[in-house]
């Protein structure tokens, strides 16, 4: 089930207080993907997006999506303080009202050269369209179950990276992905882009888990990067965006 933000002109999958599991642009809207050149720490990050937005003459509640960078792997407390930092600033742009966010979010850590300090890499917005393109991002999404246990309760094989632990980590990821897609009506086949975060070699499971569910579609984009909590050890997004920007 989507929910309507319609100060932002989209939809969203409701998930937790960080984030949505998805956004979708309304008819007569697409969005914007604009990544940075340079990782720009959290504060920097939100500051150009907002002169980005303006400049293009767009609201901040425009703002949909987001793609961080952190040093490493959060605990399950330091991500919960992370996030409640992460959100003051949705509120101030009257995004977040204090239970619901339609933002969707990819949060994940380079394993190599990571970044001081939590940053940005990439955000998307909702600007009108001409086209009647379907236009989305879908969150970021690891092997963990939804509910109310600890992480460790519901990680798919926890702690398991034997090459059947791996692949069934990979199973359920992207099933989760399909249906966040099913939310918005659309499958792997509306996608222009599909990312993959990880420092483990799942090539075993590309070809069943990926190519023949049709996640690769348009290939696949993979970060050596581990997600954003310990033990959690592969993760994934999607979207569909036909304007993309590199400042």
């Amino acid at each position: 089930m989507t929910q309507h933000f319609p100060a932002g002109n989209y939809r969203f999958i409701p998930a937790v207080f960080q984030y949505s599991s998805g956004a979708a642009a309304d008819t007569g809207f697409e969005v914007e993907r604009v990544r940075f050149d340079q990782l720009l720490p959290l504060a920097d990050g939100f500051a150009q997006a907002a002169r980005y937005m303006q400049a293009a003459g767009r609201p901040l509640t425009s703002f949909c999506a987001c793609e961080l960078r952190s040093p490493a792997a959060f605990t399950e407390d330091g991500f919960r303080r992370f996030n409640q930092h992460y959100v003051k600033t949705l509120a101030e742009w009257k995004i977040f009202d204090g239970t619901v966010n339609p933002v969707a979010r990819s949060n994940v850590c380079p394993e190599i050269d990571p970044p001081p300090e939590p940053s940005f890499y990439a955000f998307s917005f909702t600007r009108p369209s001409t086209g009647s393109r379907p236009s989305f991002v879908i969150a970021g999404g690891a092997e963990s179950r939804g509910g109310s246990g600890s992480y460790a309760e519901r990680t798919v094989r926890y702690r398991d990276l034997s090459p059947d632990g791996i692949r069934e980590k990979v199973r359920f990821t992207v099933g989760s992905m399909a249906g966040r897609l099913d939310a918005f009506g659309y499958g792997w086949k509306d996608t222009t882009a599909v990312q993959a975060y990880s420092v483990h070699d799942f090539h075993a499971a590309v070809a069943d888990e990926l190519a023949r569910r049709g996640a690769m579609r348009s290939g696949l984009t993979w970060h050596f990067a581990r997600p954003p909590v310990v033990d959690l050890e592969y993760e994934m997004d999607c979207r569909r965006v036909a304007r993309e920007t590199v400042v």
